[in-house]
């Protein structure tokens, strides 16, 4: 049997560079030019003018309304004393960063609505400023004065993000939503593909910034001679049966150095592995490539094998730490720190890879379902500890005491699979940390020099039940509509079309009342939200699709082409269901959310607090309870944490030291963003996005800015 793969080293011959204390904030410091603060992706800024005396005083400074409305995931950037952000059907647009004045919009709502974005990449080289903006599967390269396309770059100003992948994978669905990373003259970008085995290939790939031409690829999933080749099967890299393995969550870059941190998500099918037996890398992994060329430096395998969607959720932190060295005496290392799903920090020495608190290959379950084989041992830190809960500490006793059907939560909850790293099952099996985390696309927050993580984590569990798959001939005497349906949809969206809300998946009964046709024909095609699209439908079968929703299929005008072109497993899952109690909150005990203040020089939590506020509770008295969060936060030097990310709609500010709350406000709508703070003219500002939607708040159209009166 293979033997696990967890770090491995390449030849380096890079020197090791001391920290560097910054004290005043120079020009670049003052704004926020980089996706989430920075190169090293630490939400960090040095401005200190917003402090914990007088944070009590922000008002709102400046408001701007988007031509449109939704969630709104975007860190915004700050460069130059101008704003750029993205709206809810990602268009970009360019704000007076004092003012919030618009200055100039990109983009057409009408055909971009349908994937989320987290913002944009700015280059510069003396004159040419751009701004590199990915609308779908295109990467568009903007004058960032006037927000009108470069025609020099790519085709007449854009590229196709499929560009160097096999001709297997030049139709299949594919969106970026995370903003890409400058190194020089290039730019890597991350992406978002299928979980299904239909996926395309994860390839890491660089393009040059000025004139779009792909530079570098490294293969995700190995090909032949390749290191890593032998821990799938032999034609994975063919991409006729398996996928993804993908970064879609960014990266973070140590430029001085070259070196590009890169996390990647699980091989698709996310769920069932049995046409992909092996470890599986580079899946799941936090790699370390040579910026200038994709050469692999080192990499760490965070999951192996991975049947649970373990996707490394966020860029990872370049930070120093101290530690003890062999001589007794304390030593700085320049180190890089990975938060996971599943609730797990995972340390490494930046250069080396070395793990600088061991981690354990701990014995995993070996049952599973028939054709599928779990890889035997599955990786652990033994510090810090988890931030969020493990299923397997779970007993009867953690379901919720504000449950009204507390009994017979507990009688579901014992016939669910509970162990560590268990497999998915048909009695279904518990997912906590949940499919969304743990930590999450908000990431964490760091001051590089003090060597603490802030991080905010859900606990919301979730249930993986699988069944059988249909066979053919139990879909044949389906209309070709319901066909398709059964086969890509039901999954989600239930058989009775009624989806599950609690969840997040919309009924689609009676669809014909609240969209129109070419509305639901451009969604199956181009995906929304969690969901993908289905670009392997041919028109006829998208057309049969439509027009079954709708309730108008003609069957004898559709062609009789097969419905199903992925490649067939025997299970699939039964959607994404969260472990709820019939008032729709959590079935498990509080806290629901947290935020945590990690010491990763020594591995100990400074502080954790539950983060955020179910009203319903609170007009009974519960104190807090927590509640799902998605965004991250931001830490200054002046001792703030701030962060909004809670559904409960609020905006706060915390001392970083002890974890107390020093300000709150109620937001227009939910603000699933991180925010950002700049200083424009001697004024220091937070601005945050405000588009709710998700978790069923309600929907908002703002980006909201902050200030000392």
């Amino acid at each position: 049997m293979l033997k696990p793969l967890s770090w491995c080293v390449g030849g380096l011959a890079l020197i090791l560079a001391g920290a560097q204390t910054v004290s005043i904030p120079n020009d670049d410091q003052r704004e926020w030019r980089e996706y989430l603060g920075g190169p090293d992706r630490n939400h960090f800024s040095p401005l200190t003018q917003i402090n914990k005396n007088n944070v009590k005083n922000l008002k709102v400074a400046w408001t701007w309304s988007m031509p449109d409305s939704g969630q709104t995931q975007v860190n915004p950037i700050v460069v130059n004393g101008v704003l750029y952000g993205v709206t809810a059907t990602v268009q970009a647009f360019a704000l007076d960063a004092a003012t919030g004045k618009q200055l100039w919009l990109f983009g057409d709502k009408s055909k971009n609505g349908s994937n989320t974005s987290r913002g944009l990449t700015y280059w510069e080289d003396g004159d040419d400023k751009r701004i590199m903006h990915a609308m779908g599967s295109y990467l568009y390269a903007l004058d960032a004065r006037t927000g009108k396309v470069i025609e020099s770059f790519g085709d007449n100003g854009r590229i196709d993000l499929h560009t160097g992948l096999p001709e297997t994978a030049k139709s299949k669905y594919m969106v970026s939503n995370t903003p890409g990373t400058i190194f020089e003259d290039l730019i890597i970008m991350p992406l978002r593909l299928s979980e299904e085995s239909d996926a395309a290939p994860g390839d890491l790939r660089a393009f040059n910034v000025r004139t779009g031409k792909l530079v570098w690829t490294f293969h995700t999933i190995p090909y032949p001679g390749e290191f890593g080749y032998e821990t799938f099967p032999p034609d994975a890299y063919k991409n006729t049966f398996t996928g993804a393995a993908n970064n879609w969550a960014g990266t973070a870059i140590d430029r001085k150095r070259g070196i590009l941190y890169v996390p990647t998500g699980s091989a698709g099918y996310d769920f069932y592995g049995g046409k992909r037996k092996g470890a599986n890398l580079f899946a799941n992994c936090l790699l370390a490539l040579d910026a200038r060329t994709g050469k692999r430096l080192w990499h760490f395998q965070t999951m192996h094998h991975d049947l649970w969607d373990r996707d490394l959720p966020a860029p990872p932190n370049l930070i120093t730490v101290t530690q003890t060295g062999a001589d007794g005496k304390p030593r700085k290392i320049d180190a890089v720190a990975q938060v996971s799903k599943q609730g797990y920090i995972f340390l490494f020495d930046r250069v080396t890879g070395k793990p600088l608190f061991p981690i354990k290959e701990v014995t995993a379950p070996k049952d599973a379902l028939p054709g599928e084989y779990p890889w035997p041992t599955q990786p652990v830190p033994s510090k810090p500890a988890p931030y969020a809960r493990q299923a397997y500490t779970l007993t009867e006793n953690d379901i919720s005491i504000h449950a009204p059907d507390r009994d017979s939560l507990k009688i579901k909850f014992k016939g669910y699979k509970k162990a560590l790293f268990a497999a998915p099952s048909k009695e279904g099996t518990v997912i906590l940390p949940g499919f969304d985390g743990g930590a999450e696309w908000g990431g964490a927050a760091a001051d590089p020099n003090e060597g603490i993580l802030y991080v905010n984590s859900n606990e919301m569990a979730w249930i993986l039940t699988m069944k059988d798959t249909p066979k053919e001939s139990e879909l044949s005497n389906l209309s070709p509509g319901e066909k398709v349906y059964t086969t890509y949809c039901v999954t989600c969206h239930g058989a009775q079309r009624k989806g599950n809300a609690k969840s997040g998946y919309p009924s689609l009964v009676d669809i014909g009342t609240r969209r129109d046709k070419a509305f639901v024909n451009q969604l199956v095609s181009s995906g929304k939200g969690m969901m993908p699209g289905f670009t392997m439908l041919t028109a006829d079968e998208k057309q049969a699709l439509v027009s079954f929703l709708f309730g108008d299929e003609k069957v004898e005008a559709v062609s009789e082409t097969p419905a199903s072109k992925k490649v067939y497993l025997p299970y699939q899952s039964t959607g994404y269901n969260k472990f709820l109690d019939a008032n729709g909150l959590p079935a498990i005990s509080p806290p629901w959310g947290t935020l945590n203040a990690i010491d990763l020089n020594t591995g100990k939590f400074l502080w954790k607090i539950p983060f955020g506020e179910v009203e319903s509770l609170k007009a009974k008295g519960v104190p807090t309870t927590g509640t799902e969060n998605y965004g991250g936060p931001v830490v200054t030097a002046s001792g703030l944490l701030f962060i909004a990310a809670t559904k409960d709609g609020k905006f706060r500010a915390f001392d970083k030291k002890t974890g107390k709350l020093l300000w709150e406000t109620q937001l227009p709508a939910a603000g699933f963003a991180t925010p950002a703070t700049y200083e424009v003219n001697g004024k220091q500002y937070v601005v945050i996005a405000c588009g709710g939607t998700k978790l069923g708040t309600k929907k908002g159209n703002q980006y909201v800015a902050f200030a000392l009166e």
